[in-house]
């Protein structure tokens, strides 16, 4: 399990967390949300193979570790 961040990731900056026991991977990308980042997955060279329905998804800041500045 992803120990959550105690920062708020902003664009540019790469994001790590959980879904239905699956880790992912993406970049946050501009947005006007204040309790969560949207973030593009297709940074994930294996995005294919999970079978995830969307490119871009919501996560709420309490859920995600920023990995990359």
């Amino acid at each position: 399990m992803i120990q959550p961040d105690d920062r708020i990731a902003t664009p540019g900056q790469v994001v790590s967390f959980e879904r239905n026991d699956i880790t992912f991977k993406g970049k946050v990308i501009p947005s006007q949300c204040q309790r969560s980042v949207i973030v593009d997955l297709t940074i994930m060279d294996n995005l294919a193979e999970i079978d995830f329905e969307y490119e871009r998804t919501v996560v709420a800041h309490t859920n995600y570790r920023i990995i990359e500045e």
